[in-house]
């Protein structure tokens, strides 16, 4: 598929799509005409590293959890490794949310204790 469907069934900016590949996080073949042509496979990419830029990973990484699942020359060690860190990762972020939301919780308690 080409940059613009991509875009389209992503909903990001072919200009972020080029910046993603000129990183490493998606790849595109080239065809005759100089057109990016994408494997359908990589708007599932798109999709997780959006996602996990949301939750505040950076795009590096991301591309270390894009390798994994590409399985671009990883033994399956090296890919369990990688995204069992990132898996612990995200566990850490849980854990700092459900103590942000406890915060906020007996916050909002404080200032308004009638609401409660």
């Amino acid at each position: 598929m080409r940059i613009g469907e991509l875009s389209r069934r992503t909903r990001v900016s072919t200009d972020t799509l080029r910046l993603y590949e000129k990183r490493g996080l998606i790849r595109s073949e080239r065809m005759a005409n100089g057109y990016r042509d994408f494997d359908s496979e990589t708007a599932r990419f798109v999709d997780l590293i959006r996602l996990g830029q949301r939750l505040g990973f950076t795009l590096g990484g991301m591309k270390e959890i894009v390798v994994a699942m590409g399985g671009q020359q990883l033994s399956t060690g090296e890919t369990t490794k990688i995204l069992q860190e990132k898996f612990d990762e995200v566990d850490e972020k849980i854990g700092e949310l459900v103590e942000l939301k406890k915060v906020l919780s007996e916050l909002m308690a404080q200032a308004c204790p009638l609401q409660n």
